[in-house]
């Protein structure tokens, strides 16, 4: 952490302020503590922030809730300065460092089981089209009736596993849920006509169990994941187009055009694939769609090396009449961060933006801060993830280190000047080609032998056989 630039402990001022920490009442909020809310997460998760339900008629409306944490954390407190040096939680197998402190990201700014609760609720219409109409964002008080996990509910929908126990306790769910599913369908569908890209997003967990690595756990899409994940855009879509329309510079989230557009072209067209000289995501999309149908056992590889290729995203900042890059992968050009305040401070800045919007107050921060901070919230972010995908390294070779010697087939995920990165195809795990890597490039399937792993460093080398 402290390598990359990041703060792993909390500074004295931050710990002293949380004990005199006092909550303001939220100015004006409806009260829709009666709606059939839940939430929908990772088993272990305990940083609750939002909730959906969604309401059924001619034109059925989604409301997503956000989690009030400004109402705690103000801005240039010294809670706020930790949240703005490090912008986002750090996940590591073996420890998590939340981008605050436990006594709020998990319960009083946490969007928790039967708790009362000040949020910014996002409303939208969805069109039987999938389109997003009138919509509006707002304060209020809401409570969530059910935690429920991704894994349960996707089984429910389904049809291969039980109801959720809380469907007992809430009668109205079951019907809740299937017309979320139904919203959320509609919405994917829209987005991928309009070019938004749907991949295999497989993640391997490593399983740390007093400190030792007792598993690589696969965490696979499911239904309720993508009902989440198209509620989320929808919400980030209606929060930017809101802070706009009322004259609010904001950070948004970008995915460039990708400068590796050649390699993409070349890799379809070693599929029997084609794609236009030009980066074009509906032709992207629609190969992809057909590899999945064609070829279901080569996708995860073939959704992997195009990731790899598209680049990063990265915040920016943006007047209201300006016009940012849009984000790629999701075929939108008015997107930002809004619905996770808890762990990214991109979020909870737009959060204070939106309350201002909501009540005609000045801007909290000038274009020219915003510009800042959205140059300094992609540094941390970056940095996060090295460190996060180092730990994972070092669980992985850890795992790997009684296989030395061992061949496995890969595919090569990085080539450039730093390196020839590859991964395994069983078990799924990444290293670098220390010896024949010359004239790889990303999405070549390759065969190579473990050479030698350093879970210190994190180093798993191989030589390509």
């Amino acid at each position: 952490m402290v390598k990359y630039g990041l703060q792993p402990d909390w500074p004295p001022e931050a710990e002293a302020e949380l004990k005199r920490l006092t909550q303001s009442p939220a100015a004006a909020a409806r009260d829709l503590r009666h709606l059939a809310w839940s939430s929908i997460d990772n088993d272990e998760s305990r940083d609750l922030d939002q909730l959906e339900v969604c309401l059924d008629g001619p034109a059925p409306r989604l409301l997503i809730a956000i989690a009030d944490v400004d109402a705690l954390v103000r801005r240039n407190t010294a809670l706020d300065a930790h949240a703005r040096a490090n912008t986002t939680s750090v996940y590591t197998p073996a420890r998590v460092f939340p981008m605050l402190p436990p006594e709020l990201s998990t319960d009083r700014t946490s969007l928790n089981e039967h708790a009362d609760r000040d949020a910014m609720v996002v409303e939208m219409t969805i069109g039987s089209d999938g389109a997003v109409g009138p919509s509006d964002v707002y304060q209020a008080r809401v409570q969530n009736r059910a935690k429920l996990t991704y894994e349960a509910v996707a089984s429910w929908l389904d049809g291969t596993g039980p109801a959720p126990g809380a469907f007992e306790a809430v009668p109205e769910l079951p019907a809740q849920l299937k017309l979320q599913d139904r919203l959320a369908s509609v919405l994917r569908a829209r987005r991928q006509e309009q070019g938004a890209l749907d991949f295999d997003r497989t993640e391997v967990k490593p399983i740390v169990t007093d400190g030792a690595v007792t598993d690589l756990r696969s965490v696979e899409p499911n239904r309720a994941r993508d009902l989440i994940e198209s509620f989320m855009v929808a919400a980030n879509g209606v929060t930017a187009s809101f802070l706009s329309s009322r004259g609010y510079a904001s950070i948004r989230r970008v995915v460039r055009s990708p400068e590796r557009w050649s390699r993409i072209v070349d890799l379809a067209a070693q599929h029997g694939g084609s794609l236009p000289d030009a980066p074009d995501a509906r032709a992207l999309e629609a190969f992809l769609v057909q590899q999945r149908a064609s070829r279901p056992e080569e996708f995860s590889d073939l959704s992997l090396s195009v990731i790899k290729l598209l680049g990063r995203g990265e915040y920016v900042a943006e007047a209201a009449a300006g016009s940012s890059d849009g984000h790629f992968a999701l075929a939108v050009t008015n997107y930002t961060h809004s619905t996770a305040p808890n762990r990214r401070f991109p979020d909870l800045v737009t959060q204070r933006l939106l309350k201002a919007a909501v009540a005609g107050t000045p801007a909290p921060y000038p274009l020219g801060e915003l510009t800042m901070l959205a140059a300094h919230c992609t540094k941390q972010e970056d940095a996060a993830n090295k460190v996060e995908r180092l730990v994972r390294k070092a669980a992985a070779a850890l795992w790997m280190s009684g296989r030395v010697g061992d061949e496995f087939d890969a595919i090569v995920t990085g080539a450039s000047n730093k390196g020839t990165w590859v991964r395994l195809r069983h078990p799924p795990v990444e290293g670098r080609v220390e010896r024949g890597q010359e004239g790889l490039d990303v999405g070549d399937r390759v065969r190579v032998r473990l050479l030698s792993t350093d879970p210190e460093q994190g180093f798993i080398d191989f030589a390509r056989v």
